[in-house]
């Protein structure tokens, strides 16, 4: 077992540097130790991050580097004063709005989280965030690899919900026990917030797995939308972003000009995606069953991922020696479009309600940005609902 494993990961390393690798011009792709695939993560044992950190040798590490809550937030329609190109480097207005509550389940303890989203959100301009830490199951030990992970996750969940209460779920440890349990508080911590709130769930286990349907309860919590991850493997579809009952959230790749202006937008090639091997497929999912058959199909929808064109995450917990980072792999979607739900004010009672939108607004360009061209693994992205991005990336907040 310990020479497959050995082998896995040794696979998972060099796909995964070279998904976003060969797109990267300045950098390296940096594939975190809690980001590969192990055989416990296939076994339904323990899980996995889906971030990849995009690393410029030389790069200033004291300020902000890769995308911008305004910068995305004019790509993607949610901003109130959007400049023509969407520039990059030139400021515009915030994402707003935001009310209820999204809790973020992660594993292990992240000791300077309230800082850290502090600083992240002092460099933006963003409203002071209302957040708070919690333990699943008594206080964790600390990981750096998922202190990045949660870096991400309530930066970007702030960063497109600003006026919303951000929660950190921290689970004991990694392993399907713990992370459930924590998902279970999440769950309470909402229902106490009257039922209005969304849970972002930025890791998976590498692919489906027997027992997994076992694991779907956890996901009927009413009142609660649940976000997964498609994972950071292209074209591979992962649990819980296979289950019926969440909304899987794919990769894209934002493309700009020489002059750092917003060109176009495309599959991006590490994002994960296909139809399950177990769960069926779902009623939200008829309108496409001449493409995922009987499964249920992944991703939903989708947002920047690529981490050739990452977003900015700032992180100082002790150790792992980062301040001012470059992020991607579908970790950046989950809790960013958590964050964009959350921000319609308009919430479900489950993640099949808002599924059920999402796909009945397929192919209304008002609503979503149909990904049309590149790659993902073998899939390809293609006019209306692919393997790759779904139904396309958000657009505005409408349709959600």
């Amino acid at each position: 077992m310990k020479k497959y494993s050995i082998l896995l990961l040794a696979l998972v390393v060099v796909a995964s540097v070279s998904f976003a690798g060969a797109q990267a011009q300045k950098g390296t792709i940096i594939v975190p130790e809690s980001s590969r695939t192990t055989m416990e993560n296939l076994y339904g044992l323990s899980a996995h991050t889906n971030h990849l950190i995009y690393f410029v040798p030389g790069g200033d590490s004291s300020t902000p580097q890769g995308e911008t809550p305004a910068s995305l937030g004019c790509v993607y329609g949610l901003v109130k004063s959007p400049l023509p190109g969407c520039p990059k480097k030139t400021s515009t207005s915030n994402p707003q709005g935001g009310s209820g509550v999204i809790v973020i389940v992660d594993a292990f303890d992240y000791p300077t989280a309230a800082a850290d989203l502090a600083t992240f959100s002092t460099a933006f301009g963003l409203p002071a965030p209302k957040f708070h830490v919690a333990f699943a199951n008594g206080k964790p030990s600390q990981d750096c690899g998922w202190n990045e992970e949660a870096a991400l996750d309530i930066e970007w969940a702030h960063a497109m919900a600003p006026n919303a209460t951000i929660v950190l779920m921290e689970a004991k440890t990694n392993g399907t026990t713990d992370l459930f349990a924590a998902v279970d508080k999440a769950n309470q911590i909402i229902a106490a917030h009257g039922g209005k709130g969304e849970v972002s769930m930025s890791w998976g286990y590498g692919s489906d797995f027997s027992g997994e349907t076992s694991l779907d309860s956890h996901f009927m919590q009413s009142g609660v939308v649940y976000f997964s991850s498609s994972g950071d493997a292209g074209g591979i579809a992962q649990y819980p972003s296979t289950s019926p009952f969440v909304v899987s959230v794919g990769g894209t790749r934002v493309n700009r000009d020489s002059q750092g202006n917003f060109t176009n937008e495309t599959a991006w090639s590490g994002s994960g995606g296909g139809p399950s091997t177990i769960e069926p497929r779902p009623a939200f999912q008829d309108v496409i069953q001449n493409i995922v058959g009987t499964k249920r199909g992944t991703p939903d929808y989708s947002f920047d991922g690529d981490p050739g064109t990452g977003v900015s995450v700032f992180i100082s917990a002790p150790g792992c020696n980062l301040q001012w980072s470059i992020f991607g792999g579908t970790s950046v979607g989950t809790p960013a479009l958590a964050g964009v739900v959350n921000s319609t004010h308009q919430f479900k009672s489950s993640s099949q309600d808002e599924n059920t939108l999402i796909y009945s607004n397929l192919g209304n360009a008002a609503d979503f940005n149909d990904i049309t061209s590149g790659s993902c693994g073998g899939r390809t992205s293609a006019a209306g609902w692919d393997f790759c991005t779904g139904v396309g990336s958000t657009h505005g907040r409408a349709g959600k």
